[in-house]
C-alpha cells in the first residue's frame, strides 16, 4: 500500500479530488480532515447555487467522485484507502444542506456522521465489504448520510416539535 503524499496529490486530478483537496493527506484522522474541509467549504456552495442547484451540483460531484476514487484507489493498491475523503465530503455537502440553521445543528450533523462513517450500520458495512470500487466507496458514506438525517429528523421532533 502506498503512502501519498504531495506528489501523488497533483500527480492526476482524480488524486486531488478523491484526496479532498489534499485534506485525505492529514495524518491524524483523515476521514476527519476531510469532513471539516466539508464543513468549511459548504458555506462557499450554499451561496453560489440554489438548493436544487446545489442537489444538482451533488449528483454530478458523487458520479466525479465514485470515478477519482476508484482512479485514486488503484494508483494506491486499496480501493477506499484512507487518504480518499471525497466520500466523507460530497455526503457531508448533503447533510449541511439538509440541516437547520445554526451552528449546533451543523456541529450534531459533524459529531453523527463521523459516527455513522465510522461505525458503518448496515447496510453500510456490505457495501463497504464487498463493493471495492469507486461507487462502493462513495456509497457507504452516503449510507452514513442517510443516518445522520434520520438521526437530526429525531432531534428536530424531539427539540423542536415538529
Amino acid at each position: 500500500m502506498q503512502k501519498p503524499g504531495l506528489r501523488f496529490l497533483f500527480a492526476h486530478p482524480a488524486h486531488f479530488i478523491a484526496l479532498g483537496f489534499g485534506s485525505g493527506l492529514s495524518p491524524v484522522a483523515p476521514g476527519t480532515a476531510g469532513t471539516l474541509a466539508a464543513w468549511l467549504l459548504f458555506p462557499l456552495l450554499h451561496r453560489t447555487f440554489s438548493d436544487a442547484g446545489l442537489l444538482a451540483f451533488l449528483l454530478a460531484v458523487f458520479v466525479l467522485g465514485a470515478l477519482a476514487a476508484g482512479r485514486a484507489g488503484r494508483a494506491l493498491g486499496v480501493a477506499d484507502h484512507k487518504a480518499i475523503v471525497w466520500d466523507e465530503i460530497v455526503p457531508f455537502w448533503l447533510v449541511l444542506l439538509m440541516t437547520p440553521p445554526g451552528l449546533l445543528w451543523q456541529l450534531a450533523a459533524f459529531i453523527w456522521f463521523r459516527f455513522f462513517d465510522i461505525v458503518k450500520p448496515q447496510p453500510a458495512r456490505w457495501i463497504d465489504a464487498h463493493l471495492k470500487h469507486g461507487l462502493g466507496v462513495m456509497l457507504d458514506d452516503l449510507v452514513a448520510a442517510g443516518y445522520t438525517l434520520l438521526v437530526l429528523a429525531l432531534f428536530m421532533v424531539i427539540f423542536n416539535g415538529y
